[in-house]
């Protein structure tokens, strides 16, 4: 991987070994803990210059004080959304749909998605995603005492919802979920390959339901309209490519983090089995502590930033995995309180560009918790074997073999 040098604007004092990607801890690692890794940075500078931390090896400025990356994505007038993060994996420059749009482009495409994932509409939703979850522990439950939580449940579980989201059945599933791992986590043959498979199989859906209405997601984006006029293909691609990328990865592996959790914290496990109420506001720490996401913004101009010279063009990291560990927002950071008060986490990012599937996502790990606690007994990691964990621009989780034998 070529990485590209520092640029001569950044003061050599400004730059520090550190990366998202090759730091330590970020290596697939069985039984690692990359959030707590990356939390070593609150013992330095408030921003530094990492020269490799990006996928592609760029460097980036990291911000590591959630006050201030909240005021990176909040001015989308300086930093811009649009990177072509999916996109450039192709070699190509288009922007995934609202996320990489800057205003005010973002606000036309935000408002005519915004009502898809709103909590009514989520709520109406509710049914199904719990019927899901209880056929897939009640499966688990039925076939013996132990399981392989990502691919037994977390995959399955979400996976799922995302295809009754798009109007699509069940059988193709595992397919989907190999693309996203390799979209997400594989190497520079797998990932570009994956990409384009993802385009044609979002291409060809689209055709589809343009001849062939549907009740479903790909069909109310190939009748919208925006400002008078019916979308691009480029736009329904970039729509329909960032609905996948979303919703195929991050929630399972924030699921798969909170059992890993849970399974080495037997007083909370039983906690929450015996009150059940409480997992909706421990779904929020665990959401503080184990998000999966680093958000990455373009400068669109200079800015001397908390003393920092950034210049157009200079990638800016706002790590959600570094804003949920600033000592500054949350007493003992590193410390998992499921209890914790005015929980104001950073999991979905902030500002115009926040998760717009966030209150689905909220309520799939809510309503994974709640059945797989209710049907499951007192449950550990299975002896002999070991979890492993990965840094990156999504974490994540795999190997995790659950007991409760």
């Amino acid at each position: 991987m070529a990485i590209n040098p520092v640029p001569d604007h950044v003061p050599p004092e400004m730059v520090r070994e550190f990366s998202l990607f090759t730091s330590p801890g970020m290596a697939p690692t069985p039984n690692g803990d990359p959030h707590a890794a990356v939390a070593c940075v609150h013992a330095g500078p408030p921003i530094f210059y990492s020269s490799f931390n990006t996928r592609d090896g760029r460097g980036t400025w990291v911000i590591t004080r959630a006050r201030d990356q909240r005021r990176v994505l909040q001015d989308a007038e300086t930093f811009s959304s649009h990177r072509s993060i999916f996109a450039s994996a192709l070699g190509e420059n288009w922007p995934m749909i609202p996320l990489e749009l800057d205003p005010p482009a973002h606000s036309v495409f935000r408002s005519l998605l915004n009502p898809l994932l709103s909590p009514k509409r989520v709520r109406l939703m509710e049914a199904a995603v719990r019927e899901r979850a209880i056929a897939l522990v009640e499966r688990i439950a039925a076939s013996g005492t132990s399981c392989d939580v990502m691919k037994d449940f977390a995959f399955p579980f979400t996976v799922n919802i995302f295809l009754r989201f798009l109007g699509l059945p069940d059988h193709r599933l595992d397919t989907f979920v190999g693309w996203a791992n390799d979209l997400l986590h594989g190497d520079n043959v797998k990932r570009p390959a994956a990409a384009r498979t993802i385009v044609a199989f979002i291409d060809e859906l689209a055709a589809v339901r343009r001849k062939e209405p549907a009740d479903d997601f790909m069909t109310f984006v190939v009748q919208a309209q925006v400002e008078g006029r019916r979308l691009t293909d480029e736009e329904v691609r970039g729509i329909g490519v960032l609905l996948f990328v979303a919703g195929l990865d991050t929630v399972a592996a924030a699921i798969g983090f909170d059992l890993a959790y849970l399974a080495r914290n037997p007083k909370d496990q039983q906690w929450l089995r015996s009150e059940p109420d409480r997992i909706v506001l421990a779904a929020e720490e665990l959401l503080r502590a184990y998000p999966t996401v680093q958000l990455i913004r373009v400068a669109k101009k200079d800015i001397d930033f908390e003393g920092a010279p950034i210049r157009k063009g200079d990638y800016v990291s706002c790590a959600t995995m570094i804003a949920n560990r600033d000592p500054a927002e949350f007493e003992s950071p590193n410390t998992i309180d499921l209890a914790r008060p005015d929980n104001r986490h950073a999991a979905f990012g902030y500002g115009p560009h926040r998760c717009l599937g966030s209150h689905l996502a909220r309520r799939e790990i809510v309503i994974g918790l709640e059945e797989w606690l209710a049907r499951i007994p007192s449950f550990r990691i299975k002896q002999g074997t070991a979890p492993i964990t990965s840094g990156g621009h999504v974490f994540g989780i795999e190997n995790l073999i659950l007991d409760w034998s």
